[in-house]
């Protein structure tokens, strides 16, 4: 069975980002999905010499194991200040270093989502690029606009019926292509 991990690069308890991500892994059948919890394994601001001085943490070592031994990973990024939050930069650079390839091996699905109408396209344009550099097979990169309007958290549903096909269609590639 495919294994597929999804998260958030979020450390909101919040997080619309999270919400999203997880009601698309629901949505996931015929594969070993699991949603997983950045803030679950904590991670020092990154700096050279706390690498140096103290390695990497048996917490990252276990995190990009998980990554690495997925077929398909969903991530949903938040927007800070026009690019990716600070917290989610510094899993990036930990799990960058500890194994640079952490997602050669899977097909991806990037999405972001925010109260405003362009849906995190700025941080989401970052990770789609940064991601592209790194050889990364991307699948389909999604904003999502205007959470509150298009999503019940009430109900975890995706309510606009437009948005709901893409990420329909998303899933879909991603199944194939694994």
């Amino acid at each position: 069975m495919k294994k597929i991990i999804a998260f958030a690069g979020s450390n909101s308890s919040t997080s619309i980002n999270h919400a999203l991500v997880s009601h698309v892994a629901s949505t996931i059948e015929n594969c070993d999905v699991t949603v997983l919890t950045l803030t679950d394994y904590p991670l020092p601001m990154f700096g050279e010499d706390i690498e140096k001085q103290e390695g990497f943490s048996d917490t990252l070592v276990r995190l990009a194991a998980i990554i690495k031994e997925a077929d398909g990973v969903l991530i949903s990024v938040n927007e800070h200040n026009g690019t990716i939050s600070a917290f989610f930069k510094n899993v990036i650079d930990w799990l960058s270093r500890v194994d640079g390839s952490y997602l050669s091996g899977a097909k991806v699905i990037l999405l972001s989502t925010s109260e405003g109408a362009r849906g995190g396209q700025t941080a989401l344009k970052y990770l789609t690029e940064y991601y592209t550099r790194k050889k990364v097979t991307i699948v389909a990169s999604i904003p999502f606009a205007s959470f509150s309007e298009n999503f019940s958290i009430k109900e975890d549903k995706i309510v606009n019926e437009e948005q709901a096909k893409i990420m329909q269609e998303a899933v879909a590639s991603l199944i194939a292509s694994l």
